[in-house]
């Protein structure tokens, strides 16, 4: 699902705000990835102004210190329950590791690479 980032059509006094010219193509959001354990895997977008970002579709590392260490699994997402139980990585996200628990502190649908901080 992609969102549009619009401006609101309500006015201040509740009444509804007439439009004022069509959509644009920047306006318009991206779609989700749901970035999951296993070979790692990156796809290059284009984006506005020619410029690339890099969504992760799978990883087997994350950067924590400076240090690559193995996921294990998913424990716990904040994003939404079912993402622990997918195994799907977003900000936020509780991963275990050799060395302990990890929070993920990057956006790897968007930044192309997952780092993050131990917990505990």
């Amino acid at each position: 699902m992609v969102f549009w980032h619009l401006r609101s059509r309500k006015k201040k006094t509740g009444g509804i705000a007439k439009k004022n010219r069509k959509k644009k193509k920047f306006e318009r959001g991206g779609y989700f990835i749901s970035t999951k354990i296993g070979k790692n895997k990156v796809r290059v977008n284009r984006v506005r102004g020619g410029n690339t970002k890099l969504k992760l579709l799978t990883t087997e590392f994350v950067n924590v210190g400076g240090k690559k260490y193995k996921i294990l699994q998913v424990l716990e997402n904040k994003a939404n329950f079912w993402f622990a139980r997918e195994k799907t990585i977003t900000k936020g996200a509780i991963l275990e590791i050799e060395k302990g628990k990890v929070r993920v502190t990057s956006r790897p649908g968007q930044d192309g690479l997952v780092n993050g901080v131990f917990v505990e």
